[in-house]
């Protein structure tokens, strides 16, 4: 980075009438972005964070970066002290107009303010910001409250185009030269960010199924740092397990030995985090409030998605069994986990080695609850629903195809792990159903069409509970 570029750190972006001029555009921006997670109610108005200039404003090209909290109504169920308002990360270019390339990355035009007259668009479609980014990284650059830094031991060459990532959800993303990949939180909290956390963890533990970070972006505020963004590896031709799984089903293949390998993977990770974080002992204490959240979700699912409610008495079981267990004296290791897993997490190169990605776990919870020790079967559960999604995703469905890769996952699992996920049954089945719950909720939500897969899910779950 340019000394030009530090210096110009504080001055148009701490202008008081800054966040005030975008305020009318990024109320109308924001709410149509994919990873924007409040969807449904209106922003009603926004505060700043912080704002740095990491290209001068008053350039020829400008690039802004801000932290900024999207203030909506509350949701009869929240308060503002327990769910303060989401904080974003944004990076806004400024031209005086916009190339017709970059039209789709349009946000507006300022009408006063420090960018009265300018042109202000999503940074991240344009080469020479995503550059710049690149360059800090490698550079170990200090803009303002921007922290870049890097693993010296990973070379990262000057000169890689950047593409930006299309197909993502609550993130972006960009491909620089398909030899690393840049992941830029959106929703933003201070804290040990996991995607961050633990796959530079698993990289001191020499596990070879996560990409090890090659660089981190951090903002240093208040005495709080924010995690905002990691480098990794790109693995060039790699395909995510759900594209994989979708495409062997269109061509009629088995697709057993793949489900048997990503067990073994999975089992690696665990084996790697509980090598290099803390294990803990869930006793019946623990085990009753564990119970607790899951009955608690099923009764709110139940009241917001009818269909659900004939079900919710053998769902309920599965929750009761766990608890009964756990008033017998039976106990539980609880360790580090991934917290998201699904088949879209996990990447197979040509070579056929498969790797787990994004460790964010679900953005939606708090971060504290992301970083709690968990039992390994909550990780398992995730990809057993997956294969479901995965078979009822190819029409017509395929008879037995969920259940082999199913058996064949866990299968690999105790191979690489030394016990079979399946052994402990009560175990896999509340956490199976608790996520089955989940898409019930979303799909009505989001993808009623979506709904009759979750739904079947908790038909067998159900009626497990009374055979």
């Amino acid at each position: 980075m340019s000394e030009a570029v530090t210096r110009s750190v504080h001055s148009a972006s701490t202008s008081p009438g800054l966040l005030a001029s975008l305020d009318p555009l990024l109320r109308e921006w924001l709410p149509r972005q994919r990873w924007f997670a409040g969807k449904g109610r209106p922003v009603t108005g926004f505060s700043l964070v912080a704002a740095t200039e990491v290209l001068p404003l008053d350039a020829k090209l400008g690039l802004l970066h801000l932290l900024v909290r999207a203030h909506q109504p509350l949701v009869p169920t929240q308060s503002a002290a327990t769910h303060p308002a989401d904080c974003y990360q944004l990076l806004i270019g400024v031209r005086e107009t916009l190339p017709p390339r970059l039209a789709p990355a349009l946000i507006g035009r300022p009408t006063e303010g420090p960018l009265a007259g300018r042109t202000v668009y999503e940074a991240l479609h344009d080469a020479r910001p995503a550059d710049v980014l690149l360059e800090a990284l490698r550079s170990r650059a200090r803009v303002g409250d921007l922290r870049f830094e890097r693993d010296m031991r990973q070379e990262i060459r000057d000169g890689l185009v950047p593409r930006l990532v299309t197909a993502e959800q609550s993130n972006s993303s960009i491909v620089y030269g398909d030899t690393f990949i840049l992941k830029l939180l959106r929703r933003i909290v201070p804290g040990d960010n996991p995607d961050l956390e633990l796959p530079l963890l698993l990289a001191r533990e020499g596990c070879p199924r996560v990409p090890a970070p090659a660089g981190w972006l951090l903002a240093d505020l208040a005495d709080e740092t924010y995690v905002l963004g990691v480098l990794q590896p790109f693995v060039q031709g790699a395909a995510d397990g759900w594209e994989l799984a979708l495409r062997e089903l269109a061509k009629g293949e088995d697709f057993s030995g793949e489900a048997r390998a990503l067990g073994r993977a999975t089992a690696e990770v665990h084996m790697a985090l509980a090598r290099a974080l803390p294990t803990v002992t869930m006793g019946r204490g623990q085990m009753q409030l564990l119970v607790d959240g899951m009955t608690e979700r099923l009764e709110a699912a139940a009241q917001a998605v009818p269909a659900l409610r004939p079900y919710a008495p053998g769902l309920h079981t599965a929750f009761e069994a766990l608890a009964d267990l756990a008033g017998e004296g039976e106990t539980w290791t609880a360790q580090r986990i991934h917290g998201d897993l699904h088949l879209g997490q996990c990447l197979r190169s040509p070579s056929g080695e498969w790797s787990l990605i994004d460790f964010e776990g679900e953005p939606s919870k708090p971060l504290a609850e992301r970083r709690m020790p968990q039992p390994t079967a909550r990780d398992v559960a995730g990809m057993l629903r997956s294969f479901d999604y995965a078979a009822h995703s190819h029409a017509p469905v395929v008879p037995g195809w969920a259940d082999t890769c199913r058996a064949a996952y866990c299968s690999g699992y105790a191979e690489a792990g030394g016990r079979d996920p399946r052994t402990d049954p009560v175990l896999l089945r509340a956490y199976e159903t608790d996520k089955a719950i989940y898409e019930v909720v979303y799909e009505a939500r989001h993808r009623p069409d979506w709904l009759p897969v979750p739904m079947e899910a908790v038909r067998r779950l159900a009626l497990s509970g009374s055979s």
